[in-house]
């Protein structure tokens, strides 16, 4: 079983995280989708992260702990070994759907969800903004090829380094492939300057947002 990093550079098997998160769950009387909703992600992403572990998604499990009433380090080490955590506790906020866009800029690097058995596949994509609309670039055989108009997820974030502050944004809405030149013309000289992986084979995606969501974890 794939094993994660815990807080000073241990390792932590996701199946005990994921326990911790189930008891303290339970222990709240959240339903699963209930908790996916506090900590601002799809179910389906929720159970993707527990099953991935702590590394895949730092700010993610972020999140879950504040949704849970604990620090993170309370959720991803041993309670033996976790430090007492003093200071202001943590505030998981939700964020409106102009500061969502705001938070992920014109550019950057996020992941994107698809719909597949049993279920999610998630994978890293650089990406970029065009008139409240994500876009990226792959190649139509490649990990992160969508099916023509399949809804699909998309989510950016920061955690700053101490894990004490950061944000997410999820943005859910059918995938489609630009096929007319004239516009992935358009987008590739606008965005010419950004890495883009998969050299010239490399096609637009677009996906037409449907839902837009964020959260920002912080102290209150």
């Amino acid at each position: 079983m794939d094993e994660s990093s815990g807080g000073g550079g241990r390792r932590i098997d996701p199946a005990v995280v994921a326990r911790r998160v189930e008891n303290r769950r339970n222990g709240l009387g959240l339903s699963e989708e209930a908790l996916a909703s506090h900590a601002g992600m799809s179910p389906r992403y929720l159970a993707h992260l527990l099953e991935s572990g702590p590394d895949f998604d730092p700010g993610g499990f972020l999140r879950i702990a504040t949704a849970l009433e604990l620090t993170y380090r309370q959720l991803v080490e041993e309670p033996e070994d976790a430090p007492a955590e003093h200071g202001e506790p943590l505030v998981l906020r939700r964020l409106s759907v102009p500061e969502c866009w705001n938070r992920i800029g014109t550019h950057g690097v996020g992941r994107i969800a698809l719909p597949v058995q049993p279920g999610p596949s998630v994978f890293p994509v650089h990406y970029a903004v065009d008139d409240r609309t994500v876009v990226y670039r792959t190649t139509p055989d490649g990990p992160a090829a969508p099916v023509q108009g399949a809804v699909v997820s998309f989510q950016a974030d920061h955690t700053d380094d101490r894990l004490q502050q950061g944000w997410s944004v999820l943005v859910t809405g059918p995938a489609e492939w630009i096929g007319d030149p004239a516009e992935s013309r358009a987008l590739t000289e606008q965005h010419a300057g950004q890495p883009w992986v998969g050299g010239d084979r490399n096609q637009w995606v677009r996906i037409r947002p449907e839902s837009v969501s964020g959260r920002r974890v912080g102290p209150g």
